[in-house]
């Protein structure tokens, strides 16, 4: 008989909808998989039609109503919980993301199955210093010390995790190759007359805009675009750089291909999916020195490492006169041997078969 698993996803939206989405599709031929998830606006209406019809579906009703914020919710959720663990029986349970994770390990014991946390990137450091973060933390330093391991997207991520947790290991995340290449096909690049230095994502603290905003003024001889937008675009006033707004993705794609620089400067990612997809259309990429992206990215190897604004000035203005081909495709390379969901299909099955 093949192994239960019970995913149990409340962010079922954005990166973390495409990965988990991704892993159930994958783990499907070698397990029983369930996915008990809750609708958020950011759910693709048509969710279901990117799940294969063998994954048993269960909407949950009150897990991630109100967050962690409401003490009679997080009862009802966590009496939700319980009853889909009676009625399932599974072998596993992998809990994604903060509020499943936060929720999920209050929940279950892991007597009779393996409660596995994956964070998708700790809220703490994405949010940045303040309450809510200290809050997050405090709460991971709790429930690390409940009957559960943690499996976190890349190294430095599970650096972090062995703060909270004795059991934790890291499977990197990638990019379906094979649809992405798809995306790819067909596409003509939106071509520049100046060097082109790009970034994508919401205009929000994890992002660092501020920061983005100061290395194009650094460098007024480079043309910079943010493409995307959010509640801190107002600090992307720089009078080389442009704020698209989202774009349909073959349009996003299209510009992308047309740049010649990609710049990740987060305050820290599990891995970011837009930095592999980024890796593999050969751009020079550079990114903080932060948990997520200090694992993918080698500096002077595959890409640039940067702290400081002047650092990703003086790369940019390096790669203006000379453009160092060598690291580009290093990355490509490195996404075709790690950084995809072949590799990560297998090591994953290797991982729940091991349990």
């Amino acid at each position: 008989m093949k192994k239960k698993i019970l995913m149990v996803c409340e962010a079922f939206g954005g990166g973390v909808f495409t990965y988990v989405s991704q892993l159930c599709n994958d783990m499907v031929d070698d397990f029983d998989i369930y996915l008990a998830y809750s609708l958020r606006p950011q759910t693709p209406d048509n969710y279901k039609e990117f799940l294969d019809p063998r994954v048993h579906l269960i909407e949950m009703k009150c897990v991630g109503v109100k967050g962690l914020t409401s003490l009679s919710n997080n009862r009802a959720a966590i009496k939700e919980l319980r009853k889909i663990e009676e009625d399932v029986h599974p072998d596993i349970i992998h809990l994604h993301s903060s509020v499943a994770g936060g929720l999920g390990r209050l929940a279950y014991k892991g007597k009779n199955n393996t409660v596995i946390y994956t964070p998708h990137g700790y809220a703490h450091i994405l949010m940045g210093p303040g309450l809510k973060s200290f809050i997050y933390k405090t709460a991971e330093k709790i429930l690390g010390k409940t009957n559960s391991m943690t499996l976190t997207c890349c190294e430095s991520e599970d650096e972090e995790a062995k703060k909270f947790s004795k059991r934790t290991a890291y499977i990197e995340t990638g990019v379906n190759l094979k649809d992405l290449s798809v995306s790819l096909d067909g596409i003509e690049p939106i071509k520049n007359d100046k060097f082109t230095v790009f970034t994508l994502g919401r205009a929000c603290v994890q992002k660092q805009p501020q920061l983005f905003n100061e290395i194009a003024k650094l460098v007024p001889e480079a043309r910079f675009v943010w493409i995307g937008n959010g509640e801190l675009e107002n600090l992307l006033d720089a009078p080389n750089l442009e704020v698209t707004g989202w774009k349909p993705r073959k349009e996003a794609l299209a510009m992308a291909k047309g740049a010649d620089a990609f710049i990740l400067c987060s305050l820290g990612e599990a891995i970011a999916m837009s930095l592999i997809e980024n890796m593999y259309i050969k751009k020079l990429v550079l990114v903080s020195n932060t948990m997520g992206n200090k694992s993918v990215i080698q500096d002077g190897v595959n890409g640039y490492v940067c702290t400081m604004a002047r650092e990703y000035a003086d790369r940019i203005k390096a790669a203006m006169n000379k453009f160092p081909f060598e690291l580009p495709e290093k990355a490509y390379q490195d996404v075709m041997k790690i950084y995809n969901t072949d590799i990560m299909k297998e090591k994953y099955i290797g991982f729940y078969k091991s349990l």
